[in-house]
């Protein structure tokens, strides 16, 4: 997608004056947590988006750095070697309220094809990760065994992007300075998914999980020139963190490594 340079710099340069306000509030200081429970009251979890179909049953469970688990009392993931990967859903994103909000029909082209390629980026990274595990703990595979034994599927959809405030400025903020609110743009680059873990012998789903983060803001940033830029590093490390996981041993919290940090300039 094509963006015009010049008017991304004039809009993020009205964001770094809105966002200096919140600056000046805050002592323009940066903050840095390793801390899970820190993370939950800087980002909300995003709502139930039915990927998981029995949201209910979900908590915070502390050792995991997803906002929402749920992990059957039964399930005892050694006793599985071997991991399906499953194409990454994204029939939720295309419900996104800012996504209708765009006037111009051929930006949506744009985005249902971007969304593809962010789905197919999520899997690729989950896989890649997987494979560079020094411990090995899952052998990814295409397609299971005929019995199925000792195989789990990690299924996983994407139910939220926010656009990176340079382009969100470019199209659709178009106005004078001020006519959004810098509290708004600072709760932006955020991204969601929802996931289950199915044990492919019974077809029983062992394990559901939920998450929301927030990318680095820095509002001078111009080197991510597409919406879905920022969301790449949040799947990063969501991918490292499936990994983690699975080697987690008993008694292990699995946190992550930077909630956000707050940069105004």
């Amino acid at each position: 997608m094509k963006i015009n340079k010049q008017i991304i710099k004039q809009h993020s340069a009205h964001a770094a004056l809105l966002l200096c306000v919140v600056g000046a509030l805050s002592g323009c200081s940066s903050l840095q947590t390793a801390s899970n429970d820190v993370k939950d009251m800087a980002v909300a979890p995003a709502p139930n988006a039915g990927f998981i179909q029995n949201p209910e049953r979900d908590t915070k469970i502390a050792y995991l750095p997803f906002q929402r688990a749920w992990v059957d009392p039964s399930f005892n993931k050694d006793n599985y070697t071997q991991i399906v990967i499953a194409p990454v859903n994204t029939q939720y994103m295309l419900k996104m309220d800012w996504l209708h909000d765009m006037s111009s029909a051929s930006w949506m082209g744009n985005v249902q094809k971007d969304i593809a390629e962010l789905a197919q980026y999520f899997h690729d990274e989950v896989v890649k990760q997987f494979n560079i595990d020094p411990n090995h703990r899952f052998q990814v595979i295409d397609s299971p065994p005929r019995n199925k034994r000792g195989v789990l599927r990690l299924e996983l959809a994407l139910v939220e992007v926010d656009p990176s405030m340079p382009v969100l400025h470019a199209l659709s903020w178009a106005g004078p300075p001020g006519t959004g609110t810098a509290a708004g743009m600072v709760n932006q680059r955020r991204a969601a998914f929802e996931g289950r873990l199915r044990d492919l012998k019974t077809n029983k789903i062992v394990a559901t999980f939920a998450d929301r983060n927030m990318q680095d803001i820095g509002p001078l940033d111009l080197t991510r020139l597409t919406w879905y830029g920022p969301a790449k590093g949040i799947m990063d490390m969501w991918a490292k963190q499936f990994v983690e996981i699975a080697n987690r041993k008993p008694g292990e919290v699995i946190s992550d490594p930077t909630a956000f940090t707050l940069r105004p300039f």
